[in-house]
């Protein structure tokens, strides 16, 4: 059996990764998402396994030291990590996997797994990422305030991943994805010179 691929992900705050990669999910049948397992508040609208495995600070600590995670970070106030095991199992049955992960943990993974295919979405502006936030209302306006702060830092490190996409236009950029998964997208790639004006943009200080 062809072993599977893994793909990494990574987004600051409302550039759309999770929509982009909802829809990915619906359209490729034998595509698993790696549910990550995390010490945030469960939102109302999450369930237990599906969006996270929702765990308390001792137990994700009691994971770390049984070496449970492939990658693991601290965001914000909260902490997030992938399961070893659960990829390791995907692969080895044919499965691609998608980890849907910060850039911290997306340079944990490529350290680990070197032949995994990493991919960065960036917002098509600043402005467009605060209006994303913003219409979310699903985090208070001092969370907001800090992820707009902390979005220049993650959006610096673009150049370590293999892809960047530019999420403007939903449609174009899921087919930017998917052409990446297909093993094309050379067109994609993070050091393209059309991307510096944009980036220039969005690292400039505010």
């Amino acid at each position: 059996m062809k072993r599977g691929r893994l793909f990494v992900i990574t987004a600051p705050s409302g550039a759309g990764k999770t929509s982009l990669v909802n829809a990915l999910l619906g359209s490729e049948p034998n595509l698993r998402l790696s549910v990550s397992h995390t010490t945030r508040p469960r939102r109302p609208t999450e369930s237990d396994s599906r969006e996270y495995h929702f765990v308390s600070v001792p137990q994700f600590q009691a994971l770390i030291a049984e070496g449970q995670f492939l990658e693991h970070a601290r965001v914000f106030d909260n902490f997030y990590g992938t399961s070893g095991a659960f990829v390791a199992a995907q692969l080895h049955a044919g499965h691609d996997v998608l980890l849907e992960i910060d850039w911290s943990g997306a340079r944990q993974v490529r350290a680990a797994l070197p032949a995994c295919v990493s991919i960065f979405i960036l917002p098509p502006s600043r402005a467009a990422l605060a209006e994303r936030l913003a219409k979310r209302a699903t985090d208070s306006p001092q969370v907001i305030a800090r992820r707009l702060h902390d979005a220049a830092a993650d959006m610096s490190h673009y150049g370590e991943f293999d892809y960047v996409i530019v999420n403007d236009d939903f449609e174009h950029a899921l087919g930017d994805l998917r052409r990446i998964l297909a093993g094309a997208g050379e067109e994609l790639k993070s050091h393209r010179p059309e991307l510096k004006p944009l980036l220039a943009e969005l690292l400039a200080s505010p």
